[in-house]
């Protein structure tokens, strides 16, 4: 098996559970080094942190919260006292409110851990860590949003965290311009309605499932985003950029909740 990715580290924030799970064990099969990141699965971690070992790969686990600014400087701080910096950074961890809320619901303190958790914060944490990527001339950056964040439209009760990842998506073609003349590339996945442990799965333990809300027929798993991280990593994707990908099997959650409204 060709380890494309030997040699590289990367940081995948929120990588202890779910869709950064998935993603960190993608990227060490590819012979990555991996800073796994938690905030309060410290045990989940332990074990991620194992299995990647297993690998024949390093990996370290850092503790720090990524919606708040201390949080996205210590993990930079981490990982430059690691290996310097990283040549890949996975911009997974975002806080969501999962109950369904008018924006008038909201307290203050919720709008502003969202905000900072889903934007500012990923964008202090690129700052931090552009310079080593550039100082190398390679580097690949991943941002999280949501299937159709391109389209900006609305989004009933889920004001704030769309507001943020949209806001994300113009900064990712932002940065991208930018950066593409050190050879670092910037692009957004935006991942579908994959929940529970489907998030973890690979595509074949899910592949035989039946999902009546997907057009595609079968529940999205892990895999599916992991594997399109996967390819922008390449070393040869180095002429995508400033990108968002849905990885939705044709489900649009908007939509959806917008038909629940009527």
């Amino acid at each position: 098996m060709v380890v494309e990715l030997k040699g590289k580290t990367a940081l995948v924030t929120g990588s202890a559970k779910g869709l950064g799970k998935r993603t960190a064990l993608q990227l060490a099969e590819q012979g990555c080094d991996l800073i796994i990141n938690y905030l309060e699965s410290e045990q989940e971690a332990r074990e991620v942190k194992a299995t990647i070992e297993e690998l024949g790969v390093k990996a370290i686990t850092v503790q720090a919260d990524i919606a708040t600014t201390a949080g996205a400087h210590k993990l930079a701080d981490a990982a430059e006292a690691w290996v310097g910096g990283v040549d890949i950074l996975v911009n997974n961890a975002g806080p969501f409110v999962r109950k369904r809320k008018l924006f008038s619901e909201y307290d203050e303190e919720t709008i502003i851990r969202l905000m900072n958790g889903n934007l500012l914060s990923v964008m202090l944490l690129d700052h931090r860590l552009l310079p080593y990527m550039r100082e190398r001339r390679w580097g690949r950056i991943i941002h999280f949003g949501f299937g159709h964040a391109n389209e900006a439209r609305a989004w009933p009760h889920r004001a704030v965290y769309a507001a943020a990842k949209t806001g994300l998506v113009s900064f990712t073609k932002s940065l991208a311009v930018e950066e593409a003349p050190f050879g670092i590339t910037v692009n957004l996945i935006g991942p579908g309605d994959i929940r529970g442990v489907n998030k973890e799965r690979t595509i074949a333990e899910a592949k035989d499932e039946q999902d009546p809300d997907s057009p595609l027929g079968r529940p999205g798993t892990g895999e599916d985003v992991a594997r399109v991280i996967q390819f922008l990593c390449m070393k040869d994707s180095s002429f995508l950029t400033g990108n968002v990908i849905d990885v939705t099997g044709g489900f649009d959650p908007i939509r959806a909740n917008i038909k629940d409204l009527m």
